[in-house]
C-alpha cells in the first residue's frame, strides 16, 4: 500500500539517528575527557550525590573488538559510538506516551518509549503546556532491525564509508534504548533542526527538562565528547536525580559517568 507523501516524509526524517543525526557524526577520538567546559554550578558534586550511580554504570563484554552493553535495561545506559547495544536487545516495557505527536499513527514503532520514560514525557509536555508551550513528539524507539534496514539502504545508495558519515551504525543509535525522544514544535513545522534550540519552546525544554528526568543529550559545544553534532531536539530520560546533577554541572552523560568512574576508583584506593 502506498503511503501518503506527508507520512513518507515523516518516516524518512526519523529513520536515521535523528535525521541522519541532522548532521554528520563527528570523527571518533581516543580521549574524550580532555575537553572541558565551565560548569553552570561551580560547586563540586559531593560523593554522596554520585555514589548511588556507581552500580548504574555499563557492564560490557568485548566481542570482535567492540564493547557491547550487557545491562541494557539499565535506565542510565550509556549507549554511544563506543558502547554498543546488542542486536537482540529490545525493551520489554514499551508504551505509547500520552502526548501530542507530529504524526497520526501511534501504533508505529517510533511512537513508543519505555514505560518510565513515557510517563515522564507526559509530565514534561504537561509542564510545557502550563508554561504556555506546545511540544510534539517526533521519534522515539527505533529497533536494531529498523536501524539496520536504514543503514543497509544507505550503503547501497552511497557506499559504506559515506553511509557511516550520515547514518548511525546499528547498535549505536540511542533510540534503540527506548529512552530517547526527538521533540519539535509547530513553529518549526515539526522538523528536527538546530533552529528548534532558538525557539521559545526549545529554550524552555532545554532549561526545564531536568525537572522531569530528561537531559538534552547532544548539547552544543560538547561534540568532541558525545561524538555527535549538536541536536537541539534529542532528549534522553535518565531520571530526575541524575538529570538535575547533569544540568547543574553542564555535563553530558559521558562526563557524568566519567565523574562516577573517578569516584569509584578513589573509593577503591582509600
Amino acid at each position: 500500500m502506498l503511503l501518503p507523501l506527508s507520512l513518507m516524509f515523516t518516516v524518512a526524517i526519523s529513520a536515521t539517528q535523528t535525521v541522519y543525526d541532522d548532521y554528520f557524526g563527528t570523527p571518533k577520538t581516543t580521549n574524550v575527557s580532555k575537553q572541558t567546559t565551565p560548569s553552570k554550578d561551580t560547586k563540586n558534586v559531593g560523593k554522596d550525590e554520585l555514589s548511588p550511580f556507581i552500580k548504574k554504570q555499563n557492564k560490557v563484554i568485548e566481542k570482535d573488538g567492540k564493547s557491547y552493553i550487557e545491562n541494557e535495561d539499565n535506565l542510565l545506559i550509556l549507549a554511544n559510538k563506543d558502547y554498543l547495544m546488542q542486536p537482540t536487545y529490545a525493551p520489554n516495557d514499551l508504551i505509547v506516551p500520552d502526548v501530542q505527536f507530529s504524526f497520526g499513527d501511534k501504533s508505529i514503532e517510533k511512537a513508543h518509549m519505555r514505560r518510565a520514560a513515557g510517563m515522564a514525557l507526559k509530565d514534561f509536555f504537561a509542564g510545557a503546556k502550563t508554561a504556555g508551550f506546545d511540544l510534539y513528539a517526533v521519534s522515539g524507539y527505533r529497533s536494531y532491525k529498523r536501524q539496520q534496514e536504514v543503514f543497509s539502504a544507505e550503503v547501497k545508495r552511497v557506499g559504506d564509508k559515506k553511509a557511516r558519515e550520515a547514518v548511525a551504525y546499528p547498535g549505536t543509535s540511542e533510540h534503540q534504548t527506548g529512552l530517547a525522544m526527538d521533540i519539535s514544535s509547530r513553529s518549526q513545522g515539526f522538523n528536527l533542526t538546530a533552529a528548534f534550540g532558538n525557539t521559545k519552546e526549545g529554550k524552555w525544554a532545554k532549561e526545564n527538562a531536568h525537572k522531569y528526568g530528561f537531559i538534552l543529550r547532544y548539547p552544543e559545544g560538547k561534540e568532541k565528547i558525545t561524538k555527535y553534532q549538536y541536536e537541539a531536539w534529542h532528549f534522553r530520560y535518565v531520571g530526575k536525580e541524575a538529570a538535575t546533577i547533569i544540568y547543574k554541572q553542564d555535563w553530558t552523560l559521558e562526563e557524568f559517568f566519567e565523574q562516577v568512574k573517578k569516584l569509584q576508583k578513589k573509593a577503591a584506593n582509600d
